[in-house]
This record gives structure tokens, C-alpha cells and sequence, in this order.
């Protein structure tokens, strides 16, 4: 009985550090994403070339955060380097892309900014 009760107290330790650890590598993520969207902010405060409305820093706000999170379970659930790189470099790209969509509108598509 003893050694089930220590085994477990092990296990709930584990448990709570991983999701401290889950939780510092969030918060990361949401300090990294908000200082991002910092740098527009900013910008607008300075000249009338940045002009950004609510929905923009929203929509900015969930791109990167979605970006970070993914990246993060990349880094945790792949195990080979060569699989990092690549799906890290193709996640890159895809917000790259959604990101020229909604500034420009490289494909024309409806959602395009301008």
C-alpha cells in the first residue's frame, strides 16, 4: 500500500511539472505573439502608413499565436532534427503566404486586404 501511495505522489508530480512546463512555453508564446503585435501599435502611433483596425490585430493575434503553439508541438512531438527543420520551415511558409494574402492579396482570393 505504502508503494502505491509513493508511486502515485511520482505520478502527480510528474503530471504537475509537466503542465507547469506546459504553461511557461504558453505564456512564452503569449508574450512573444503580444510584443509582436506591439510593433504595429506602435508604428500607428507614428505615422499614418500603419493603419490597422481591431480586426486586423485579431487576426494577427490568432495567426501568431496558432504559429507559436504549432511550432511548440512540432519541437515536443517530432522526434527527428530533419523533421523539425522541415515542418517548421513549411509552417513558416504557410503563414508567410497568409500573411502576403492579407496584407496584398497575392491570389486574389475575397479575404485578400487590399
Amino acid at each position: 500500500m505504502y508503494f502505491a501511495i509513493v508511486q502515485n505522489a511520482g505520478v502527480i508530480r510528474e503530471i504537475s511539472t509537466l503542465i507547469t512546463m506546459q504553461t511557461k512555453n504558453i505564456a512564452r508564446i503569449v508574450l512573444v505573439t503580444a510584443f509582436m503585435l506591439l510593433i504595429p501599435l506602435a508604428a500607428m502611433q507614428f505615422t499614418d502608413d500603419v493603419n490597422w483596425k481591431l480586426a486586423d490585430f485579431v487576426v494577427a493575434g490568432v495567426l501568431l499565436f496558432g504559429t507559436g503553439i504549432a511550432l511548440e508541438l512540432i519541437a515536443k512531438k517530432l522526434t527527428s532534427p530533419v523533421k523539425r527543420v522541415i515542418s517548421a520551415v513549411a509552417i513558416v511558409a504557410m503563414v508567410l503566404i497568409i500573411w502576403a494574402e492579407l496584407a496584398v492579396g497575392i491570389a486574389g482570393s475575397p479575404f485578400a486586404g487590399s
